[in-house]
């Protein structure tokens, strides 16, 4: 299982590479800040998830004992993040991935960092990560991130003008129906944490 955790780690580490070396090249192309980029890059839920994903996988190959690892492989954490990447894949293929095409490169990293990850950290969670400790106490815990990001990315659209996803853009759809949207978002993220905590506990059960 450890040569899955290590490849899979390697594919969450290349699929952000490839973005954000598309980013900081068409922003290079514009003139545009590098540093704008990085932030940019960063403001992805995506991007984020995606991060947290790999280091999780990073930390479980990592011998040394610290309290960052000890923190990213408790279960209530690891769980989390599987609910949140799960959210990233459902939300692109239902949302956005009908609005455009891309290629090359780009068509490489949004594979792996909205299909191919999802999937193998969902198989290290099944695999990896200690059954039986989950509780729905823990979903009050886990919308925290969700919730975080979302007025994050308001404060941010307003003071810049730049929505990071067109179901969030303010500017275009106003406040009500962004509501709304990311209402139904949040809802699905926690439709899907429940189903976590059940299938938690069903894993326990026939473990045991």
């Amino acid at each position: 299982m450890k040569r899955f955790v290590a490849a899979a780690a390697l594919a969450g580490w290349v699929g952000l590479a490839i973005q954000q070396y598309l980013i900081f090249y068409s922003r290079w192309e514009t003139g545009a800040s590098l540093l704008g980029g990085l932030i940019n890059f960063f403001s992805f839920f995506t991007v984020l998830t995606n991060t947290l994903v790999v280091v999780v996988l990073s930390y479980a190959l990592v011998n040394r004992e610290s309290a960052a690892k000890r923190f990213f492989l408790a279960p209530g954490v690891g769980s989390a993040i599987a609910a949140s990447i799960v959210v990233v894949s459902l939300a692109y293929n239902l949302l956005l991935r009908h609005l455009w095409s891309p290629a090359g490169f780009q068509f490489i990293a949004d594979e792996l960092l909205h299909d191919v990850m999802p999937l193998l950290y969902l198989i290290y969670w099944w695999r990896c990560v200690p059954k039986g400790t989950l509780r729905l106490k823990h979903i009050g815990a886990w919308v925290i991130y969700p919730l975080v990001y979302f007025g994050y990315v308001l404060l941010r659209g307003h003071l810049l003008g730049q929505y990071q996803y067109p179901f969030i853009d303010v500017d275009t759809l106003g406040y009500p129906q962004v509501f709304v949207n990311a209402g139904g978002i949040l809802a699905g993220f926690i439709v899907i944490a429940l189903a976590m905590v059940g299938l938690d506990k069903c894993l326990k059960s026939s473990s045991s």
